[in-house]
């Protein structure tokens, strides 16, 4: 997808947990692609099948940070890996995915996936210096140094 190139409805989705630049970057872009950004918030459930842990931030809270952003449109809940499931809540033309996804075999299924319901997969550079997963390893850490 060129740089002006813009579809109706874009989809982004994610955890969003202990919302960062690297979250901010996503939907910014994502925003810049589409006339309408739709935002999935993946559910507690879903991110506790998925990473084997509850996320930081409980769903609501997340919602609603998402959800004040002013280049978010929708905000829906996500609940599943399969990305036609929110699909079918929310019909898009595109999803974007940060390009740590290009190539693996997530990234594979999920192209697949969008595909069959006649969307496409966008990708942006992923934010390398900042993620939930690091945030988390320096809060779990400081706790144990402060308590343990």
């Amino acid at each position: 997808m060129s740089a002006v190139e813009t579809v109706e409805v874009g989809y982004a989705s994610g955890v969003f947990d202990m919302f960062h630049i690297g979250h901010l970057n996503l939907l910014r872009r994502s925003r810049e692609h589409c006339s309408t950004l739709v935002v999935g918030v993946a559910s507690d459930e879903y991110v506790l099948g998925l990473k084997g842990r509850e996320p930081v931030v409980p769903l609501a809270e997340r919602l609603e940070i998402v959800a004040s952003l002013r280049f978010v449109d929708e905000v829906i809940v996500d609940r599943s890996e399969d990305k036609r499931v929110a699909w079918r809540d929310r019909s898009f033309d595109a999803i974007f995915k940060g390009d740590d996804w290009r190539g693996s075999p997530k990234g594979e299924r999920l192209e697949q996936a969008m595909r069959d319901v006649g969307a496409r997969v966008v990708y942006f550079p992923y934010t390398l210096h900042t993620s939930s997963t690091r945030l988390r390893g320096y809060i779990e850490r400081s706790e144990a140094e402060t308590f343990g």
